[in-house]
């Protein structure tokens, strides 16, 4: 968040800020399940929950758009907990019959998303690692071993961004802009 102060202030001055523990315990006990360490502290320092007021109904998620990509967005928690709860399943994964190979878990908590809910990040509760799902494609676990692991590789990215060197994206006033 450092680095995207630094090279697009605009854009880093319209993340709301951090979630509180309250905001936090109150999830968790909402979705049924305890977020990750690395999952918590992120919250704790940006929730990216948009205001109330700019929520748009009419699509499955919301959030700060721009970044890490276009058409993708970090969910804040209201976002995190609506999308969870859309793809939970009762028997705990979905499809049941490929407990070994499923589309999703409930272990898997969603923290990045297209605004369809159809493609993102999640982390996996179990043991930290990232995944990502696309409906209609193998979802992948493990793509990063931690949360941490992934913001060392979008920190990288907005390095090149900021030199130039990341053709599909640029600095334009302050705001990411894509290509």
């Amino acid at each position: 968040m450092t680095l995207l102060q630094q090279h697009a202030p605009a854009d880093h001055a319209d993340l709301p800020g951090p979630a509180t523990e309250q905001m936090l315990a109150a999830a968790e006990e909402r979705m049924g399940i305890s977020l990750p360490g690395d999952l918590r502290t992120w919250l704790l320092q940006n929730s990216l929950d948009l205001p109330e007021e700019d929520v748009d109904d009419e699509v499955q998620c919301c959030g700060f758009d721009g970044f890490p990509d276009e058409g993708s967005f970090f969910l804040g928690i209201r976002a995190m907990e609506k999308l969870y709860a859309n793809r939970s399943m009762p028997g705990g994964f979905d499809p049941p019959d490929q407990p070994d190979n499923p589309f999703w878990r409930n272990e898997w908590i969603p923290f990045l998303s297209d605004q369809d809910g159809w493609m993102g990040k999640f982390i996996d509760v179990r043991d930290g690692r990232v995944g990502r799902w696309f409906v209609g494609e193998v979802t992948v676990t493990g793509e990063y071993e931690s949360m941490a692991q992934y913001f060392d590789s979008l920190a990288e990215m907005l390095t090149k961004i900021a030199d130039g060197s990341y053709l599909v994206c640029g600095v334009v006033e302050g705001r990411l802009v894509w290509s």
